[in-house]
């Protein structure tokens, strides 16, 4: 796809005793090239514009509103209006800045804003968006803090600026003269400088972007340094956990033991609120007993009477037959099946909250923090100004902290209790009440004549996702804008429709959503509808290749449309040895997959000769997402996407029954560990254009759709329901 930009550029300098800048940005404007094929695909809503270009036009208005300061002692600082949750993001920032600035990458800080409602739209992390948002703000305003820096040094020695130099945060004259940037930091804040040329430096001139580096807080990380939210010291927050309900959205009606769980050892309080019954006590061992304790009468939930049988059915009705013509068309078909699954965050839910009569103060994870202040202010009668929310770097999301359920349940107990709490979820509460993946139920139908694709539908049904954390509000936002075909859509279909398309001229092609309204506690789930779906279509794929005769990567590098698709696939195929012999029971498979202005290809290797125990022995994914940042932190993402799809094509997913999952652990919910993860994976990054494309989810529906036709080749088996072994292997906790 070609790209042209259309951009303007407001930069000005706001006054403080140190350098402080912010940058303006217009939003790029995308023009699809065509493609030739023998029956060539139409482009999809997500081929003209995408959810990243949607996120990035709602966050346009504020966009100029980041903040970089350069202090006295010459150290950056950069307040990132988004969530670290693991991804390698401030790494990636750190890496913008440093380059800017001419400044060593140890010399930047990145904190995570508080939470800032001026930033509407624009502090909302997750769609693979971060930085292909934030690429030319923050490229732009630290070369704005450079040019002020340089323009001072300038005034200083009465020389041009653009006789001087800058070397590692010192500006050089012809002459040798130098002044380090702390030096001036306080005369670039306070002197007029006039007009400045402020230029980000060209790709040939960049010495840290596109270098594996090393995230910036590995040493915390490894060394347990780093302070995640259960780890701050909030002067009197008390441990609390919540005594959950039964089933999904179960309610309080009755607390039948109240008085003697008060008097058990350490208990400070028990506090009734809309999800269950909290227990504050001065240790958390005594806050879990007293939760243990308690004898609740639980009101009914939502979804009681279903379990995954019920759930199915609902799912399968609400895609019609496809099979008109029957048996007068060449047809290649199938219906797919994918469970629930958990976020499963190596953190679970915590946050630690401070409300008073006249404020509130709030620390958490958080993804979406703007929301949550919002409906903490609500929860617990306060001004929006009077309520701080602080974001905390977080172990994990996925998807899982676009919500914000435990800070909003913080805020209650502390305001109830009349004390600061330090509340954490269980890892049962997590599994069994935490958003879930909704199930999905897939039909699609595929015709063929004369070694052409001529039609390829897709319907998909869903348990309705839950987009309540800030991410509909931004769709709406950006969607009034466009045209009615995407714009007049409802959040899950914008979603849909700018998300899910096919890489492959198969002629008339449609893909569509029915979201099945049961209120569960469902959420966005890395590469959210993109997993399952596209997963199912690559399946699909092979089985068209086998139809007409094709090797699988030859039929596919025949009716992808685009060269730098196929030469992603040429690199797998190429690196992988497409084709080797293997033993009885061992299988090859590969699958593609293009999204966020990115794609990837992935080729598998699996031990199916026992079905039931299968295992991914090597892997080989090539991916082009553009300007690469940092190559290290792309290669971690497209290696955990992997590792994602392995879990839920195999083994892991949540079972429903009767209004609640059974999993309740890590050793329930069977993730892969590292006994099931292959030892041979090799990620090869492919030169992309200039400017960056989402990575973060990328890598998830290319291995689904790889690990998936690699165990229907080992086994001879159609693969149909996911995972493909999903026994209740395992006594379920107590409801």
């Amino acid at each position: 796809m070609s790209r042209h930009s259309r951009r303007r550029f407001l930069t000005y300098l706001v006054a403080a005793p140190t350098l402080a800048v912010a940058t303006r940005i217009g939003l790029d404007v995308y023009e699809p090239a065509g493609a030739e094929a023998a029956i060539p695909t139409l482009p999809a809503p997500a081929d003209l514009v995408d959810l990243g270009d949607l996120l990035i036009l709602a966050g346009a208005p504020t966009a100029h509103m980041l903040v970089l300061s350069v202090d006295e002692e010459g150290v950056a600082h950069f307040r990132l209006p988004r969530e670290e949750v693991g991804q390698g993001l401030t790494t990636a920032v750190a890496m913008l800045v440093a380059e800017e600035l001419d400044t060593p990458l140890d010399r930047v800080r990145i904190q995570l804003d508080d939470a800032r409602p001026e930033l509407v739209f624009n502090q909302l992390t997750g769609s693979s968006n971060s930085i292909r948002s934030l690429y030319d703000p923050v490229r732009h305003t630290a070369a704005a803090a450079r040019a002020r820096l340089v323009g001072a040094a300038a005034k200083r020695w009465g020389l041009p600026a653009d006789e001087l130099t800058v070397r590692q945060s010192v500006v050089v004259a012809p002459d040798g003269r130098t002044a380090s940037y702390g030096s001036l930091s306080a005369a670039a804040a306070s002197l007029d400088l006039g007009s400045l040329a402020v230029t980000p430096k060209k790709e040939s001139e960049h010495t840290l972007l596109g270098t594996p580096t090393s995230r910036i807080d590995a040493r915390a990380l490894v060394t347990g340094r780093q302070v995640y939210t259960l780890d701050l010291d909030v002067p009197g927050a008390k441990p609390c956990m919540v005594r959950r309900p039964p089933t999904i959205n179960g309610t309080v009606k009755a607390v039948n033991n109240e008085a003697a769980v008060r008097a058990m050892p350490g208990v400070l309080d028990v506090v009734t609120i809309d999800t269950g019954v909290a227990v504050v006590a001065e240790t958390f061992g005594q806050a879990l007993d007293g939760k243990e304790a308690l004898d609740v009468t639980w009101g009914p939930g939502s979804v009681d009477t279903l379990s995954d049988a019920g759930i199915r059915a609902k799912l399968k009705a609400a895609t019609p037959s496809l099979d008109v013509l029957g048996l007068l068309v060449k047809k290649v078909e199938g219906e797919f099946d994918f469970a629930f699954a958990s976020h499963a965050p190596l953190e679970t839910n915590a946050a630690v909250a401070d409300v008073r009569a006249d404020r509130a103060e709030i620390w958490s994870g958080l993804k979406s923090p703007i929301a949550a202040q919002a409906a903490i202010a609500r929860a617990v009668g306060l001004p929006v100004s009077k309520v701080d929310v602080h974001v905390v770097q977080s172990g994990g999301s996925f998807g899982r902290r676009l919500f914000f359920d435990a800070a909003l349940e913080a805020a209650v107990v502390s305001k109830k209790s009349g004390r600061p709490v330090r509340l954490m979820w269980s890892r049962i509460d997590d599994m069994r009440h935490g958003r879930m993946r909704p199930a999905t139920h897939h039909r699609i139908r595929a015709v063929y004549a004369a070694g052409q694709v001529l039609t390829f539908q897709h319907q998909v049904a869903a348990v309705e996702t839950d987009f309540r954390h800030g991410l509909g509000d931004a769709i709406t936002a950006a969607a009034a804008s466009l045209p009615s075909g995407i714009g007049n859509a409802t959040f899950a279909q914008t979603l849909f429709l700018t998300t899910v398309k096919s890489p492959y001229n198969f002629g008339v092609t449609t893909q569509t959503l029915t979201e099945v309204p049961l209120r569960m506690h469902t959420g966005s789930w890395r590469s959210v509808y993109s997993a399952n779906t596209r997963g199912a279509e690559e399946i699909i794929v092979d089985e068209l290749a086998a139809k007409l005769g094709k090797d699988p990567v030859a039929f596919r590098r025949e009716f992808l449309k685009t060269a730098r698709q196929r030469a992603v696939l040429d690199k797998v195929a190429t690196e992988g040895n497409w084709g080797r012999s293997l033993p009885d029971g061992w299988a090859q498979g590969v699958a593609f997959h293009d999204e966020y202005k990115a794609c990837t290809a992935c080729l598998v290797e699996i031990d199916a000769s026992d079905p039931k125990k299968p295992r991914v022995t090597k892997a080989v994914i090539a991916a082009d997402v553009g300007r690469v940042i940092n190559p290290r932190g792309l290669e971690a993402q497209l290696l955990g996407g992997l590792t994602d799809a392995i879990s839920t094509t195999l083994r892991a997913g949540l079972h429903i029954d009767e209004g609640l999952p059974l999993e309740g652990s890590y050793s329930q919910f069977h993730y892969a560990r590292q006994k099931d993860s292959p030892k041979d994976v090799r990620i090869f990054v492919v030169e992309g254009a200039d400017e960056p494309g989402g990575a973060g989810e990328l890598g998830v529906p290319a291995a689904v759709g790889a690990v998936a036709n690699a165990y229907a080749r080992a086994t001879g088996t159609r693969p149909r329901s996911f995972p493909v072994n999903f026994d209740v292997d395992f006594t379920p906790f107590p409801r």
